[in-house]
């Protein structure tokens, strides 16, 4: 999937869309994607100023944003967005820098009404950099 084709599920845009492509996904149940870490992140001017290093919250984000896709890919949610609704058992392994090639994956792993619950892990060259509990709030 496109950036393109992205941006024509979630809301997301720039500085703040952190998926260039979804790389696979089975709708409503889980997506890969890819964010390429460019020296030109807005972000990396002040995180940190001659050590540029990804912020571990835009890595959770772009899972986050990874997992909205795969959930609103579904028929019945065309049209919605998806809100964070909370994040557990967060860990950072290692840090994201300009040149790296982050590989997200979110596989949803329950739902409640309009709450759905997903496993997310971040990694660079298969190697886990992030991983986490999210849940989402589908409104």
């Amino acid at each position: 999937m496109s950036i393109e084709e992205i941006k024509e599920i979630i809301p997301h845009r720039n500085p703040f869309l952190l998926v260039d492509r979804i790389t696979d996904m089975e709708a409503g149940k889980w997506a890969m994607g890819l964010k390429c870490v460019t020296a030109n992140e807005p972000f990396f001017q002040g995180h940190f100023p001659g050590r540029a290093v990804m912020p571990g919250a835009l890595i959770i984000e772009a899972l986050a944003q990874t997992g909205s896709v795969a959930i609103l890919s579904e028929e019945k949610y065309h049209g919605k967005i998806v809100m964070f609704g909370g994040i557990k058992n967060c860990r950072f392994r290692k840090e994201v820098v300009p040149g790296d090639v982050l590989e997200l994956c979110c596989e949803i792993t329950g739902r409640r009404g309009p709450v759905g619950f997903g496993k997310a892990v971040a990694s660079v060259k298969s190697n886990i950099v992030a991983q986490a509990e999210l849940s989402f709030i589908v409104k």
